[in-house]
């Protein structure tokens, strides 16, 4: 297999924490092309031969494994759309690792979307960790565009990370789920933007299951003129619980949007949605500031254990 250069490495490190080729199961996709793939005893992966993408199988009571999904793009005007869907067996505990990270050093728009569709068996457990990461010395654009369509069934959990901090300028992120008898979603995301960026993010769950649950929950920080919108429903159709959190640090001359919807189709769903927005707080950069730190290190104190 070829080698990596040094701005691809770079670039799995920052969304996947790993500076070389995994061991075990994983598939890395670098400039629109499948770069390389390998099974473990109980995950395959196959390649799709319809369209871009790939197709994971994970065996049913396959425990404490994990596989990485990483794609990297250092080439500048390249767009791609991605289908990537995943079969989780019945008493499973895996971790899974994606993410995109973008390198643009020319003027053209570098996009990268990905659709990523999960069907959890019954008592199965996954964690999924999501990270975007954009840089580079040029004027391009990096545009990012991630949709993940959950399915859970009877007892099913799914714990979902997303991060997007550094180098993004327009991203759409969306998040749909279904939840069966006693399922369990957790969402935790966290997003900053700066400059000119935007970045929408949009969940919809429908909680369907006798005894299911979910918890969203939304952190950013929104600085210069760059916009953010925030849109989630959640609809208890049985049964259930739910919630979901937006909580954004506004700062300069940027604007912050919260649109959080519940709504409940039995009497017995049990939910709540919160959502603040608001600069930092003057007594916090204070008390660093006594501290020995500047104002722009007391705000990016505040900022990295905020998003952390």
């Amino acid at each position: 297999m070829a080698e990596l250069d040094s701005i691809k490495k770079n670039l799995l490190e920052q969304v996947a924490d790993i500076h070389e080729i995994p061991a075990g199961a994983y598939s890395l996709r670098v400039d629109g092309k499948l770069f390389g793939k390998n099974n473990s005893e109980n995950i395959e992966i196959v390649a799709k031969t319809d369209k871009q993408g790939i197709d994971i199988y994970v065996k049913p009571g396959t425990k404490k494994e994990s596989l990485h999904i990483p794609v990297l793009l250092a080439q500048s005007g390249l767009k791609e759309l991605v289908y990537n869907d995943f079969h989780i067996g019945e008493d499973c505990d895996v971790t899974i690792v994606a993410g995109c990270g973008i390198h643009n050093g020319g003027k053209g728009e570098s996009e990268h979307s990905g659709i990523h569709a999960f069907y959890l068996g019954k008592n199965a457990r996954v964690k999924y960790i999501e990270k975007h990461y954009g840089e580079g010395d040029g004027s391009g654009k990096n545009t990012m565009n991630p949709t993940t369509v959950a399915e859970l069934a009877e007892g099913a959990y799914m714990e979902m990370e997303t991060a997007q901090i550094k180098g993004i300028d327009s991203t759409n992120r969306t998040t749909r789920a279904t939840l069966a008898d006693k399922a369990t979603l957790i969402v935790r995301e966290k997003v900053m933007t700066h400059g000119t960026q935007r970045a929408e993010t949009r969940f919809e769950v429908d909680l369907n299951g006798e005894g299911c649950h979910t918890h969203v929950v939304s952190r950013s920080v929104a600085r210069d003129s760059s916009t953010q919108l925030f849109v989630s429903h959640v609809n208890g159709n049985n049964v259930c619980t739910g919630r979901t959190e937006c909580d954004a640090i506004i700062m300069d001359g940027a604007s912050v949007s919260a649109v959080p919807e519940i709504v409940a189709n039995h009497p017995d769903a049990s939910l709540v949605h919160e959502a603040a927005i608001g600069k930092i707080a003057g007594e916090q950069l204070i008390k660093l500031m006594t501290l020995g730190l500047t104002e722009k290190e007391a705000e990016e104190q505040i900022i990295g254990g905020f998003l952390k």
